[in-house]
């Protein structure tokens, strides 16, 4: 059986529908025919075509609703209360309606109705159509407060016909009714959509009939269809200081003050409500301006704090309260962080620049766009209204279509921490920044193609090169590598020419005073002074092979170089020593001070407790490539890592760190730190092994910077291992453990060189290695000279030559298997494994391997256990080096001594690199004879050693 309601809801959505299509066709649908010309009379047309629309749209779904409530009658045991539209699609119901609701009320508000009025072809024709949807109408009433009335009417009637008849029918069925809760709930969305109804006409009227008070010039500023007033401070009086304004208007997008002939504007979605503020003013927010709303009423006071925080909390959320405003606010403050868009009017560094993103109390906070008119941007993070964190910056150039791009950290809107620039002139800077300018360690580089290729490699203080730096001109093929002060070569100072020539000075506002100190790349040594262009002049000393001319010295356009002063060609040739293997620069650069600009902010990102979300602005982070640089402003956004990531990488790390402290362990995690990018460790071995590069590949590839070169990367080995101490520290204070004591100097060495020079030389070997090879090159050019002599004996023969006795030699019918095989062969074997590796130890350990195999291939022989003494052992390795034919063995020996562990001095290591050292002199200075007359003085230089098993 089918209620009376039901009965009652066919009845009155049968009257509705076919009111609604009166209202189409014969009242809305020939208002449509007009073809106005003033921009007010489009408007209209396009709001009476808007609510045609929206009244075909509630028709439609009024006959749905019909035709359901039709089958429902004929059928009402096949078909359930439930299938009604009204109860299946209450949702989608209450929204046409609400559609209809406020396209009627922005007609009200702009007058549509009453301009249509106007149209006197039209009311002849339609005054019958409209009296029949009017009841008690004045035949004297204006026609358009007819057609208002004509279109309020109805509606108003069917919406609350619909929620009494919902009520009565949830009081019908029973409460075990299964169709219960949709009953409840269409109801309840009706009853709040007369609610919702009643305000949204009231709130039409009220800005209807603000609109008439206002001006003309007021009123073309602020009318909008969709914009209705909310309160009217002439109707709640509030004063408003220090704008001193006599008229407050809130509506439900804008805040707007009167004052005068001045208009102020406040989008509400960037209005604060202080919520801290007592009952005497109410503190409101926005970009650019802060005042308070005061009454005499306390009352009063409330009531607009109210209704302005019930408005900003209506328009962040994009749509209007359901039922009435302030519905479901949760909490009576403002939202202090949110999104929105506002352009800076006020004069400053803003002024007409556009912010979009997150705001806090009125100033930009976290994440947002920072736009000018003249194409400056600026994407990043911001804090309390300025840049801070990282961000992304164009700068135009006034004077061509190209940008400055700045991808740095910033703090308080300078750049702060580091930052990678590229600038329209095709430089790019890497490096660090202070208050806006290039401080501390930073590379500036321009591209190959520029007309003055350059690139500097160094510190900077204030935005000047200042402090140690290297600087290649490639204009000149030369490299400057000293001290800087003010943007000038200023202080002790080396230059270093493309063709070998090496110059030593001091140098003052850019140009070398004094006496100064010039190698040429064929070894011969000016002392002097010299020209701004290194050109010799005055009093000097010139010395190399065969003569030495110490006088004055000169240059012309017409004479070229000349000289005056004594020319001694009795000279005895220049100690090498003192020429060929002459290093510069040592004691000139400390080296403990030499990159403090690296090692800086790694200390203060240690002193910091290592915060994840500083370690990309002390630590520095890495790009691609310069023409991706260039293709996209969010690129490095997207390639770099997100802030949680980092902070939760960061506790991976030290907790990592702190748990692998055995030595076995200590290595793996030092091995993986060295080698991640994104570890604090990985990340300053790589910026040290830049500026190693800078300093020694190319043109720095040179004999004489090779002592430079070695005590650097010593002292980086003893600053990573630092480093490494130093995130250990941390690690052990976050887990409340107790730091560990200091070390004393011996382990510190021994760690140094047992951990961090094998992980971390093969960063620098390449470079370091070259400067070896040509410090030596000589000496190995003569040592190839004697292998190549020495390869044309036969075994037997060598070995009779070099004098080895003929007991010692390995029998012809020893036999053995492959793991007893002891012979010279596998000797051999084992002296090539030190060109194999990088590691000074396994290089060592490699010679260690060969001693043992010579004298295991000599104890074979005896058919006993023999240890070589050194006069036997000589001979026996001389013949191992021959065989082996290691190229540039001189460059193998001195690295390998050179980065050997101090406390192995004058131990086993210490003592076979000697031996080694006395085989390959011996091979260059009697290599072409091989004769084993020499041996006895290549023997007297180790006179009384021991058996090395004693040494």
């Amino acid at each position: 059986m089918c209620s009376p309601e039901e009965a009652a809801l066919l009845q009155l959505e049968e009257v509705f529908s076919a009111t609604l299509a009166r209202i189409s066709n014969r009242v809305l649908q020939p208002l449509l025919t007009a073809e106005p010309s003033d921009p007010q009379g489009r408007e209209c047309l396009r709001l009476l075509q808007q609510l045609h629309g929206c009244a075909q749209q509630l028709w439609e779904v009024t006959e749905r609703s019909l035709r359901a409530l039709r089958e429902r009658l004929r059928h009402p045991d096949a078909i359930g209360l439930e299938s009604l539209l009204l109860l299946l699609e209450a949702d989608h119901v209450l929204q046409v309606h609400m559609e209809y609701i406020e396209s009627y009320t922005s007609c009200v508000v702009v007058q549509a109705f009453q301009k249509a009025a106007k149209q006197r072809r039209y009311w002849r024709g339609q005054r019958k159509a409209l009296r029949q949807l009017l009841w008690g109408v004045s035949p004297e009433g204006s026609m358009g407060t007819a057609l208002v009335q004509a279109l309020r009417q109805p509606l108003t009637h069917h919406v609350q016909k619909y929620a009494l008849l919902l009520l009565s029918l949830r009081d019908t069925i029973g409460e075990c009714h299964p169709a219960r809760e949709l009953v409840v709930r269409a109801a309840t969305l009706f009853g709040d959509l007369h609610s919702f109804m009643k305000q949204a006409l009231d709130q039409a009227e009220a800005t209807q009939a603000l609109w008439l008070t206002l001006s003309s010039r007021l009123r073309d500023a602020l009318c909008t269809p969709a914009r209705r007033l909310l309160q009217d401070s002439q109707d709640v009086p509030v004063t408003v200081t220090p704008l001193r304004a006599e008229r407050a208007l809130l509506f439900d997008d804008v805040l707007v003050l009167l004052q005068g002939h001045s208009v102020h504007t406040f989008d509400l979605k960037l209005v604060w409500v202080d919520p801290e503020q007592d009952g005497c003013a109410a503190h409101l927010l926005t970009p650019e301006e802060e005042f308070f709303f005061g009454s005499r009423s306390p009352q009063d006071l409330v009531v607009w704090r109210h209704m302005v925080t019930q408005a900003v909390c209506q328009a962040l959320r994009g749509k209007k309260d359901f039922p009435v405003l302030g519905a479901g606010l949760v909490s009576c403050e403002t939202p202090t962080c949110r999104s929105g868009a506002y352009t800076f009017l006020a004069e400053g560094r803003l002024c007409q620049a556009t912010y979009e993103g997150e705001w806090c109390r009125g100033r930009p906070h976290g994440k947002g766009t920072l736009k000018w008119p003249d194409g400056q941007n600026h994407v990043g993070s911001f804090c309390q209204g300025l840049e801070h964190g990282f961000g992304i910056c164009l700068v135009p150039q006034a004077s061509e279509d190209k940008f400055d791009c700045y991808k740095c950290h910033w703090r308080e809107g300078s750049m702060c921490g580091y930052g990678i620039c590229e600038y329209g002139t095709d430089e790019v800077y890497k490096g660090y920044f202070q208050a806006g300018l290039r401080h501390g360690f930073g590379v500036l580089e321009s591209t190959p193609q520029a007309p003055h290729p350059c690139k500097y490699t160094g510190h900077w203080e204030r935005g000047q090169r200042s402090g140690y730096g290297i600087q290649e001109d490639g204009d000149r093929g030369e490299r400057y590598i000293g001290m800087w002060q003010a943007d000038q070569r200023h202080g002790p100072g080396l230059i270093v020419t493309q063709a070998g020539v090496c110059y030593q000075g001091t140098f003052q506002a850019d140009k070398m005073v004094g006496p100064g100190t010039l190698l040429s790349e064929d070894d011969s040594l000016y002392e002097g002074t010299f020209t701004r262009d290194l050109t010799l002049l005055g009093k000097g000393k010139l010395t190399s092979y065969g003569f030495t001319l110490e006088g004055s010295f000169g240059s012309g356009a017409q004479r070229g170089l000349y000289t005056q002063g004594v020319l001694d060609m009795a000279t005895l040739p220049p100690d090498p020593s003192s020429t060929c293997k002459r290093q510069l620069g040592l004691g000139a650069f400390p080296v403990e001070s030499r990159w403090r600009g690296v090692y800086g902010p790694f200390w203060d990102f240690v002193r910091a407790g290592c915060p994840g979300d500083l370690q990309e602005a002390l630590l520095g982070f890495h790009v691609q490539s310069l023409q991706e640089l260039r293709e996209s402003q969010e690129y490095l956004c997207c390639e770099r890592t997100p802030l949680d990531d980092s902070v939760g990488r960061m506790e991976d790390i030290l907790e990592e760190v702190a748990q692998h402290r055995e030595p076995e362990a200590l290595q793996q995690c030092l091995r993986k730190a060295l080698s991640s990018s994104l570890h604090p460790l990985g990340k300053l071995l790589r910026t040290l092994m830049l500026t190693f590069q800078a300093t020694y590949a190319g043109f720095g590839a040179n004999k004489h910077l090779q002592g430079l070169a070695l005590e650097e990367v010593k002292q980086h080995a003893q600053e990573l291992w630092a480093a490494y101490r130093g995130l250990l520290q941390v690690a052990l204070q976050r887990k409340g453990e107790a730091p560990e004591e200091e070390e004393d100097v011996e382990t510190r060495t021994r760690q140094v060189h047992g951990l961090v020079l094998p992980l971390m030389l093969p960063s620098f070997y390449s470079e370091l290695f070259t400067l070896y090879l040509l410090l030596h090159e000589r000496e190995d050019s003569l040592y190839s000279q004697g292998i190549a002599s020495l390869s044309l004996f036969p075994d037997t023969q060598l070995l009779e030559h070099l004098d080895v006795q003929k007991h010692l030699w390995p029998r012809e019918d020893l036999t053995l298997t492959s793991n007893q095989r002891h012979s010279l062969v596998s000797a051999t074997e084992c002296l090539q494994k030190i060109i194999t590796t990088v590691d000074p130890r396994e290089k060592q350990e490699a010679l260690e391997r060969t001693y043992e195999e010579i004298e295991a291939t000599v104890s074979q022989a005896l058919g006993q256990e023999h240890k070589l003494p050194m006069d036997d052992l000589l001979p026996l390795l001389i013949y191992v080096v021959s065989r082996a034919r290691i190229q540039h063995l001189g460059a193998e020996i001195h690295l390998t001594r050179d980065m050997m562990d101090p406390n192995h001095t004058g131990g086993r290591y210490d003592f076979l690199l000697t031996a080694l050292e006395s085989c390959y002199q011996h091979i260059q200075r009697d290599g072409r004879h091989a004769s084993t007359a020499h041996l006895p003085g290549l023997q007297g230089a180790l006179v009384a050693r021991p058996p090395l098993d004693q040494a």
